[in-house]
């Protein structure tokens, strides 16, 4: 489903932290958005999840967000906050099952085959089966960090949302999750990751948003939207670029 957002604007504390963010974003189409702390990056996947105040519209298909009720809203839209802090004991498969309630799965224990298999192969794909059995207090950062993204895609909404997904991971990990992304959005889905990682950006996405001071500074191909002299308004920075089997290649180099 093509996300479509008109005029998107969020203010927190009296601050206008996004103003009038207007994006037109087809399925099937992975979203890197950038920009420097404070940016806004946080704010937006927040009002596209529903978690904040916002005006303007926000569109997934023929249907507007704010218009859907909390769980038809859950159905079409998964959201993958920064950090993934655990509390409680609970087998890894268990947090990932968590992804089923919005589709009825209320107890991770009487899964339908359907919501079984959802879950099976969420794990697949992160590689955290071998994780299904493990209490989740003990697993590392890393591994904490794989499973919270299973449990988003466990919940097979055509909407991806991930606020910094690689941040804890090390660099194999992040490749796989970037991957992840990649072949979720391959499937269908509209999927929009924040990263800090102007590489990863430029590698894996198909679309780049790049926000400061909470507005809309480019949006495009990662060509077009990291080109020199964008990176040199926004990071106040100068990029080493290449190309690896095909692929675009970008350093911050000074």
């Amino acid at each position: 489903m093509t996300l479509r957002t008109e005029g998107l604007s969020v203010t927190l504390g009296g601050r206008r932290v996004l103003a009038d963010v207007t994006l037109d974003l087809p399925a099937g189409r992975l979203a890197a958005i950038v920009g420097p702390n404070g940016a806004g990056k946080t704010s937006l996947l927040r009002a596209l999840a529903g978690l904040v105040g916002s005006r303007g519209r926000i569109f997934l298909g023929a249907s507007e967000l704010s218009g859907l009720g909390t769980r038809a809203r859950a159905r079409l839209v998964a959201y993958l906050p920064q950090g993934h802090v655990a509390h409680w004991p609970l087998p890894a498969r268990d947090i990932v099952a968590l992804g089923r309630f919005p589709h009825g799965g209320r107890d991770p224990g009487r899964l339908g085959p359907g919501d079984r298999e959802a879950v099976a192969q969420a794990m697949r794909v992160t590689g955290t089966t071998a994780l299904a059995d493990r209490p989740v207090t003990v697993l590392s950062g890393g591994e904490r960090a794989r499973v919270a993204l299973a449990r988003v895609f466990a919940a097979g909404a055509p909407l991806v949302l991930a606020d910094e997904p690689t941040a804890a991971l090390d660099p194999r990990h992040q490749i796989e999750v970037m991957r992840a992304l990649q072949a979720r959005a391959r499937a269908g889905a509209t999927v929009l990751a924040v990263t800090h990682d102007l590489g990863l950006a430029a590698r894996f996405a198909d679309e780049v948003v790049v926000l400061q001071d909470g507005a809309l500074v480019a949006a495009g191909s990662p060509d077009a939207a990291l080109a020199d002299q964008v990176l040199a308004r926004v990071f106040g920075i100068e990029a080493f670029r290449a190309e690896r089997d095909g692929a675009p290649v970008l350093v911050p180099w000074s």
